[in-house]
């Protein structure tokens, strides 16, 4: 199932109200999908309200506005490598705020403290119900789904800094969507990231050092995580910088492409 938050175009008696829904369709052939709404939020057993919408009558939004974002660092061997990093111990975390996040078709805006920011094509894990230390065999149970993430990094400031939090942490540094996929096994998916149509990183959930399970099974011994909570897995090789007017996507296999623009902060 796929699950999408969205607001309604005008026109609507419902125009600018917020929902979560249910997309059905074809992602090739957009014009034919629909969102079916639901009432209020997708945890536990979500029920729709009747009303459905055109996906091209409505304004995808971030499918989630996490309470927290966990970010895993040096994730894939070859990404660690060419920045010359060695894949650490345990695995490296950090966060990125709330006020970060912005969905599909939203815009990056440039940060003026920085000349050199990065695109890293990430998956995200979305998680369920509130848990803590969760046991390896359990962490099914809590993930509500996996969605598409751009974990946008300004490497000259992270570099410069040697700490994260402006670098991986300005707004719209965290583009989310284009909805939540709830049916998917995340052991071996396609990643990928292009930059105006050019493939810039191209990798497998596979090959990841740690899996989406020990990741959740790490961050849980040591914090609560909560309904709506992203947790992101790390990017393949292949980062790259992103400029003014370019058009970054990334795509996960099985999930689908989120797209952004990046301007200039005005």
């Amino acid at each position: 199932m796929r699950i999408a938050r969205f607001s309604v175009r005008e026109g609507s008696p419902a125009a600018g109200s917020v929902s979560f829904g249910v997309v059905e369709g074809d992602p090739s052939q957009p014009e034919s999908m629909v969102v079916h709404a639901l009432a209020g939020h997708p945890f536990g057993q979500p029920q729709p309200t009747g009303e459905s919408y055109r996906l091209q009558d409505v304004r995808l939004l971030s499918p989630m506005l996490p309470n927290k974002i966990v970010a895993v660092g040096r994730n894939y061997a070859a990404h660690a490598a060419e920045l010359g990093n060695e894949v650490p111990d345990v695995p490296l975390t950090f966060f990125k705020p709330s006020t970060a996040v912005v969905g599909p078709t939203e815009a990056i805006a440039y940060p003026p403290f920085s000349s050199d920011v990065h695109h890293e094509a990430e998956l995200a894990v979305v998680i369920g119900r509130m848990c803590r230390e969760v046991p390896l065999e359990r962490v099914p149970e809590v993930i509500l789904g996996y969605t598409c993430a751009n974990d946008v990094t300004a490497r000259d400031v992270q570099q410069r800094e040697g700490q994260w939090a402006r670098a991986k942490g300005f707004d719209t540094s965290c583009p989310l969507g284009p909805w939540i996929e709830t049916d998917l096994d995340p052991g071996d998916l396609a990643v990928t990231c292009t930059v105006n149509g050019e493939l810039r990183q191209t990798g497998r959930t596979s090959l990841m050092v740690r899996s989406v399970a020990e990741l959740i099974v790490h961050v849980s011994e040591a914090m609560t995580l909560l309904p709506g909570d992203v947790i992101l897995t790390g990017t393949p090789a292949g980062v790259g910088p992103l400029n003014v007017g370019d058009e970054v996507a990334v795509s996960i296999e099985g999930i689908g492409t989120l797209t952004n623009k990046v301007i200039k902060r005005g």
